[in-house]
């Protein structure tokens, strides 16, 4: 695959205020950059980056309509009504649900929570929903990470008696649902300091603001207890790992370190990860996918259960359940993959066109937001996945870096019965006879609008190091830049002038990595690392030749001992001269 590589040198700009930072106590110039770059401006603004508190979480009576929501939820539990929490079936909506159920529970029991199915219900709102809230006597529905569109189903729940109090965190139409109070931070109109939370972290701010409003935390009622679902919804909905997110991740993290909740600690038990230091990525690769499973294999309401259990042996049978889900909906990965290869294989048409859109009614409605995702991976274009369900085309989409595919969706809405999400994800439906036109103005819009190096595999630098800048001092203000996410990824570095030690060698199954034992000439310390899929480089590697490489700085932790190894990204030669 051919990678471009993305670094700039810092402006004049970044390098003073980097200067000033390192004169100010930041003992690391690599470091003072990596803060610069990031738009940290000053020591005190560097010391809030590398320790987050919550106090620094903005008030939730900024967020439009939130004193109408709290006043509304207030009024229902001061009259007995019967409430329903209702969320997507996502992780991040069961874990909004979990959230805000349990912390309402605490207080009020005429309660309950409700999952949409995938299958027979489909995304957001369904209008079975409504007629089972009805008939339980439901007249307040708390709806988290969906609901912004459903302008049809709220208006006929209102005219059941039921209101509605959407959190929501999806881009929003001109025209928005008749609810009672509406929370989403992308509001046209808000003025909440924070556009980012995710489905969950909205639930947070209305508990908080309920909180307030009811004395609840003066009295020492303690949201921080819920903090470890917040992070995971998060870590698995892929928002930016800024701000408000930051500091509630950061938190969520010690709390899954140190006391998750039990359904937390019985997946924690099933993935491994028992008496290990957990991360942000054990949340992303193991915790998330089998809370995800549960909603794509058979119902969210389980994975609801799992983590609103009391009962530690229920919430083990729970995960067993849903460790289940999670092998089986692997199998059904591949083999959709797999078949999703060889259509666009059997079709070179696909190959040069600058989108993918491809369509089997067979495939199971769960996987194929997982399968765009690979395809996105692997041929570097917007992609769209395609399924038929209960008589209409359902759809996931994913895009590239850069590249907005929630306005390329969009631009066909006249197609659509319904779509939403995000700039890189949407989930779309249709009518089948729709889809060849469908395709014909996605691939059309695409091609007119995507930029040629948006086609092309990036790899964003963030700044140069030579190997003597690698120091203690370097590792651990690393330590401190967690947790990690989009618009804070993991530092990668460029070091320019590398070459083998004398001992690398290629390593797996087919010797399809490199194993490099390397040097640079401002130190005579060498360093190891590890090459993925880049053996292709190996014999000029040997060679002797001069190389730059880009990578990451990992803590390899085996039988009590600690090493340092550079991750390589990418193995650059540079032109002869």
């Amino acid at each position: 695959m051919t990678v471009k590589w993305n670094y700039v040198t810092p402006t004049s700009e970044q390098q003073r205020i980097a200067n000033e930072l390192v004169a100010g106590g930041i003992n690391s110039a690599p470091v003072a950059r990596l803060l610069a770059h990031r738009g940290i401006g000053n020591y005190a603004e560097a010391m809030k980056f590398f320790h987050p508190s919550l106090s620094d979480l903005h008030d939730p009576f900024l967020m439009p309509n939130m004193d109408k929501a709290v006043d509304r939820l207030n009024r229902a539990m001061g009259r007995k009504e019967r409430i329903m929490v209702y969320g997507d079936y996502d992780v991040d909506g069961t874990t909004a649900v979990a959230l805000v159920y349990s912390y309402i529970r605490s207080f009020y029991s005429n309660l309950e929570y409700y999952i949409p199915t995938r299958y027979e219900e489909g995304y957001g709102i369904s209008i079975k929903s409504i007629d089972y809230a009805a008939s339980q006597g439901v007249s307040l529905i708390i709806v988290l990470d969906c609901g912004i569109k459903a302008i049809d189903e709220i208006a006929y729940a209102k005219s059941k008696g039921i209101d509605f109090i959407i959190c929501d965190h999806h881009v929003p139409d001109d025209v928005l649902p008749d609810a009672v109070a509406i929370l989403n931070p992308k509001l046209e109109d808000s003025t909440y300091p924070y556009s980012d939370l995710s489905g969950c972290g909205v639930g947070y701010k209305l508990m908080q603001a309920f909180a307030i409003s009811n004395g609840l935390i003066a009295e020492g009622e303690n949201l921080e207890q819920l903090l470890d679902l917040v992070a995971v919804s998060i870590a698995a909905d892929i928002v930016p790992m800024t701000g408000e997110n930051r500091i509630l991740t950061y938190y969520g993290l010690r709390r899954i370190n140190v006391s998750p909740n039990l359904g937390l600690k019985a997946i924690i038990r099933i993935c491994n990860l028992a008496h290990k230091e957990i991360t942000i990525s054990d949340v992303i690769f193991k915790i998330g996918p089998r809370i995800n499973a549960s909603g794509r294999m058979q119902s969210g309401m389980e994975a609801v259960e799992l983590l609103t259990t009391r009962d530690i042996n229920e919430a083990y049978t729970c995960a067993r359940n849903i460790d289940q889900y999670n092998k089986d909906r692997k199998e059904l990965d591949k083999v959709i993959t797999d078949e999703a290869n060889e259509i666009i294989a059997a079709r070179p048409d696909l190959r040069e066109k600058k989108a993918i859109v491809i369509y089997n009614k067979n495939w199971h409605k769960g996987i194929i937001g997982i399968v765009a995702s690979r395809l996105t991976e692997i041929y570097y274009k917007p992609s769209v996945v395609l399924t038929f369900a209960d008589g209409i085309a359902t759809g996931s989409s994913r895009s590239v870096q850069g590249y907005d595919i929630y306005k390329a969706i969009d631009s066909s809405r006249e197609l659509l019965e319904n779509f939403g999400g995000h700039t890189y994800a949407v989930g779309l439906s249709l009518k089948e006879e729709n889809i060849p036109e469908f395709t014909r103005r996605f691939e059309e819009y695409v091609a007119k609008t995507i930029e040629p190096r948006q086609l092309v595999h990036q790899q964003d630098i963030d700044t140069d190091i030579t190997f003597a800048e690698i120091t203690g001092d370097l590792i651990s203000y690393l330590k401190q830049f967690n947790p990690y996410g989009p618009s804070n990824n993991k530092p990668i570095f460029l070091t320019r002038g590398v070459r083998d030690a004398g001992s690398s060698k290629l390593v797996g199954k087919t010797m399809e990595h490199i194993k490099l034992d390397i040097k640079d000439g401002t130190s005579e310390r060498v360093f190891n690392g590890i090459a993925f899929n880049q053996a292709d480089k190996f014999e000029r590697i040997k060679a002797g030749e001069l190389f730059d490489i880009c990578y990451t700085l990992e803590e390899n932790k085996h039988k009590g001992n600690t090493s340092l190894q550079l991750h390589v990204r990418d193995i650059l030669f540079p032109p002869d001269k």
